[in-house]
């Protein structure tokens, strides 16, 4: 008699996509197919259940049931369903099929063998900080939200500078007239912060980046725009809620930084020609 199939590691998977390719479609259905074979029950995410013809959930319904949500995309899908799971701390793994992908970190090549050595319990967990953002005008709070890889204070359309004060755990630092500034979670310090010099922080690293930015917009991970009138106060503090990463084995932190920023392809380039 056969040996009965192991148990996943995780019973109900979410599927989540921007079915923006044709290979993300075919990608969430080979998913599904690895997933329903391996004995988990699937949901699709409301909007990506529409381009693959399957019933959809919201991120309520998400939220509430899933063990797991997959997400199959680049960075920016992943930011979006992290924001939209973060208070169910549900744990996300992604499957890049953007660009850089520092948060979707299984390749698309590797996705049947990622996610198969994930359901057979071959992950670790990661947990990352956030930010608590709230925005007062007076004695009102005209906004409330969350950010894992920066709030961004800037000129927005305007043509000249923005003059602002800064106090960190409120002690005055000092009043700057510049073009706008970052404060970066350790996640967001490889996105807007890096391409505006900031450092890169370790995801370890209980700090947040302070990077003075150029051309900036007043977001919050690019989701929550808002308009800031003088006097406004942006208030930030590390949030008690974290995102959950569930990496599949062998992941390694600055192997990622290496593949993704290309970190001493000179070098060897160099060595190749000698």
């Amino acid at each position: 008699m056969p040996a009965a199939a192991a148990k996943p590691a995780f019973a109900r998977v979410a599927l989540i996509g921007k079915l923006r390719t044709p290979e993300i479609a075919a990608s969430l259905r080979s998913l599904r197919e690895l997933l329903e074979k391996r004995g988990c029950e699937v949901l699709f995410e409301s909007e990506t259940a529409a381009g693959v013809g399957a019933r959809g959930a919201d991120y309520e319904a998400i939220g509430k049931s899933a063990d797991l949500a997959i997400v199959v995309g680049g960075d920016g899908t992943m930011l979006a369903a992290a924001r939209n799971l973060v208070r169910h701390r549900v744990p996300l793994t992604g499957v890049n099929q953007g660009r850089l992908g520092f948060m979707t970190d299984i390749g698309h090549d590797d996705m049947q063998r990622g996610i198969g050595g994930i359901l057979d319990g071959a992950y670790s967990i990661e947990e990352r900080a956030l930010l608590d953002a709230q925005i007062v005008r007076g004695d009102q709070s005209v906004l409330r939200t969350i950010a894992l890889n920066e709030a961004v204070v800037g000129k927005g359309a305007q043509g000249r500078l923005i003059e602002f004060d800064l106090a960190i755990d409120g002690e005055f630092v000092y009043t700057l007239r510049a073009d706008g500034v970052i404060v970066a979670t350790p996640t967001g310090s490889t996105a807007y912060a890096l391409s505006a010099q900031g450092p890169i922080l370790h995801p370890a690293v209980p700090a947040f980046a302070l990077v003075r930015a150029l051309d900036a917009r007043a977001h919050f991970d690019g989701f929550a725009l808002t308009d800031m009138a003088q006097g406004d106060r942006l208030l930030l503090k590390r949030s008690a809620d974290t995102i959950r990463f569930v990496h599949p084995a062998g992941y390694r932190y600055f192997a990622t930084l290496r593949e993704k920023l290309r970190w001493s392809e000179a070098l060897d380039r160099t060595r190749d020609l000698e």
